[in-house]
């Protein structure tokens, strides 16, 4: 190496302008900085010779410039560092040896975010730094502000050599970071079993809990640590302790589907009848997170009991999140399709919902609703009937299939009366939903009874029809409030009139004549009928004497009634006549 003096070195700082950063990176070499986002440190924009010096290397000039000028040992730059930190970093053994010959009082010192330059050391691995530190009398247990240690961030580095060294000069083995984790939380988060054994052979205690109460044995369940998880069941970890949340490994490898982690908990007598804070048991997990075979593992362990006390099933929790694998297993095994929410936990719906038939088709999971109509799930247990939610939903396929199923195509919400079926307000804009209710037998023919008929009608409050205090529209029946007392029914012509729905009433009702015979429309839908140009064909429609082919179609399926209407697929009858009834030619 080419020998620089002092002069040489005042020389070039000068000339760089004090801005010396790409002097700096062609002398750096292989030197390393410190992860500057992680730990905060930053590339000092100015550095005088001495830092330009360590960064080069060069003891000699080192030796030189810490002889000529010992106050500026200790000169900060503007994140706090002083020199011996920039030795640490870049990993300058004999430049650190000469800093601390030259003031061995400032082994210690810290930046602004309190690292000192062991600290920085063990975070770039660079151990004959940490070793001549820690001969010089590192104190080994200071941490920087986000309360990290040097012991902690060997372990994070999965640092064998670094971790025994820290240790062999007295570091707290349970000191813990600004989370409440030690050093053995780190090394099994890492699944590194040597480190643990070293940590435990240093005195680790191995429950400890951090700010939440999780404790390392919880930690390698949640993350599916295997090595790490039967260590610490061999040293005597509590396999049923629980975080503040009441939360146990077993829950954490239930939620996760670790399912090697829970047979081994299982194995070792955790207890999978300890509920959470909030009553919910591993099974619950399992099922919320759709993992099938933790819940063949975990249901014969599991009380009838203490499932019966919980304000939800596992089959709630499986509809709810269309996890059917899930529920084909749970109601293999014995769950009841019919088990119904807990009144508490029901009543914060405002649809009262109870069934798990019902959550699985709020949530749009038509496969799992499938799965529990196939068991013998009763489609009259809720207050509302799960066919309006499906309606509402605008799901086809989930509407077909509960039709199928017998559900009441002409079903009525309890808070909104209405003297036409709830099912057609609910299609809104939904054509083709609606002529689905209407070929299963939605009556179309009430839409068209009203109390007024061809005499003038009064004006509805606010140009809306209200009941109980709200519109009568899809949206608003997204709240089916149950509780409150019905009050005047609304009529067809009333809703239909509604700003938000008097765009669509041409096509509707169009529809709607299509399966009726002869009606009289009354004076409102006929000035909705006068109010577009393309509406006045629906209107002439209406005042013409219908087709008796159409006639003979409604008496016949008036006469099969709406049951047998549904089946007509499978009768022994030709295909055409089939079309013809069922409305599809």
């Amino acid at each position: 190496m080419t020998k620089f003096s002092y002069s040489d070195y005042l020389s070039q700082f000068r000339n760089a302008g004090r801005k010396c950063n790409n002097v700096l990176s062609r002398l750096r070499g292989d030197t390393r900085r410190l992860d500057n986002q992680s730990d905060g440190a930053s590339e000092p924009e100015d550095v005088g010779p001495l830092v330009f010096a360590i960064r080069r290397g060069d003891v000699e000039a080192v030796n030189d410039l810490a002889a000529s000028s010992s106050h500026s040992l200790l000169k900060e730059n503007k994140d706090g560092w002083i020199p011996l930190h920039d030795a640490a970093n870049c990993g300058q053994t004999e430049c650190l040896k000469a800093l601390l010959r030259a003031h061995p009082g400032s082994v210690d010192k810290r930046t602004l975010q309190e690292q000192t330059a062991l600290l920085l050391a063990v975070s770039c691995e660079h151990l004959s730094c940490v070793q001549s530190l820690l001969e010089a009398g590192a104190d080994p247990d200071i941490c920087s502000n986000n309360k990290e240690t040097p012991l902690y961030k060997a372990c994070e580095h999965e640092n064998v050599d670094m971790v025994s060294l820290i240790l062999s000069y007295g570091a707290t083995v349970n000191q813990r970071c600004g989370h409440g984790w030690t050093a053995l939380h780190e090394a099994v988060s890492r699944n590194n079993t040597e480190i643990c054994e070293i940590l435990i052979g240093a005195g680790a205690t191995i429950n400890p809990p951090n700010t939440y109460s999780i404790t390392p044995l919880i930690v390698a369940a949640q993350r599916g640590q295997m090595r790490s998880l039967s260590y610490l069941v061999g040293k005597g970890a509590d396999v049923n302790i629980q975080t503040c949340d009441g939360v146990t490994a077993l829950h954490e490898a239930s939620k996760n589907g670790h399912r090697e982690v829970v047979a081994l908990l299982l194995t070792k007598n955790a207890d999978a009848n300890k509920p959470t804070n909030s009553g919910l048991l591993p099974l619950h997990m399992a099922a919320q997170y759709g993992h099938h075979e933790i819940v063949s593992l975990l249901v014969s362990v599991t009380s009838r009991a203490r499932l019966r006390q919980s304000w939800i099933s596992p089959l709630h929790l499986a509809a709810e999140h269309n996890r059917h694998t899930v529920a084909a297993v749970l109601l293999k095994t014995g769950a009841d399709v019919n088990a119904t929410l807990a009144h508490s936990y029901s009543f914060q719906y405002a649809d009262r919902r109870a069934t798990a038939l019902y959550f699985a088709i709020a949530n749009g999971s038509t496969r799992t609703a499938e799965v529990l109509l196939n068991a013998g799930a009763s489609l009259s247990l809720d207050p509302v009937s799960p066919l309006l939610m499906a309606v509402r939903q605008g799901c086809v396929s989930t509407v077909s299939l509960l039709l199928e199923r017998g559900a009441d195509v002409n079903a009525r919400i309890p808070s909104y009366p209405t003297t036409f079926p709830a099912l057609i307000a609910l299609c809104m804009n939904n054509l083709p939903l609606l002529k689905c209710l209407l070929d299963n037998g939605c009556d179309a023919l009430s839409c068209f009874t009203c109390t007024y008929g061809s005499a003038l009608h009064p004006a509805s409050e606010g140009s809306t029809v209200r009941t109980n205090g709200h519109v009568i529209q899809n949206d608003s029946m997204l709240h089916f409030n149950c509780s409150e007392p019905p009050e005047q029914p609304s009529q067809f012509c009333e809703w239909i009139s509604t700003p938000a729905m008097c765009k669509w009433a041409g096509p509707i009702i169009d529809l709607l004549l299509e399966h009726v015979g002869h009606v009289q429309l009354c004076n409102k839908l006929i000035d909705l009928l006068d109010s577009r140009e393309e509406w006045h064909a629906i209107k002439r429609k209406s005042l013409s004497p219908r087709p008796l082919l159409h006639l003979c179609r409604l008496r016949i399926r008036t006469q099969m009634g709406r049951h047998k209407l549904r089946s007509i697929s499978s009768l022994p009858l030709p295909n055409r006549l089939i079309r013809y009834v069922s409305m599809t030619d």
